[in-house]
């Protein structure tokens, strides 16, 4: 069965992450977690196992680093790693992406596409 989407966020822009955190203790983990349930922007998140955070956000509204803030803000940050580093790169890439494929504006198939200034 799928789960039903927030009705604020935009399904074709929602964009699903896991990231790594140390630093956390459990109570900060739920309190966390809450937060990032009632954001606007965010689908939902979800704690797994050894430190592993699930969110799915709205691409066109929110970006991995303003998560990111979240969990600094919270006493948590990111496992230092090579692959964090390249996951966290390939995340900042795909979100400049949904955002700019967010604003962008579909032309007919007969028509010039609009020339860049």
């Amino acid at each position: 069965m799928t789960k039903a989407h927030k009705a604020t966020n935009q399904e074709q822009f929602l964009l699903r992450r896991k990231v790594a955190i140390e630093g956390l203790e459990e109570t900060r983990w739920e309190e966390l977690i809450h937060d990032l349930n009632h954001h606007p922007c965010v689908d939902f998140a979800e704690r797994k196992k050894n430190g592993l955070l699930q969110v799915a956000y709205d691409g066109s509204h929110w970006t991995v680093d303003e998560l990111l803030e979240v969990i600094q803000d919270y006493g948590g940050r990111l496992k230092s790693g090579w692959w964090a580093r390249r996951k966290l790169a390939w995340y900042r890439f795909t979100d400049d992406n949904v955002r700019a494929n967010a604003k962008h504006e579909p032309f007919c198939c007969s028509k010039i596409p609009p020339m860049k200034k």
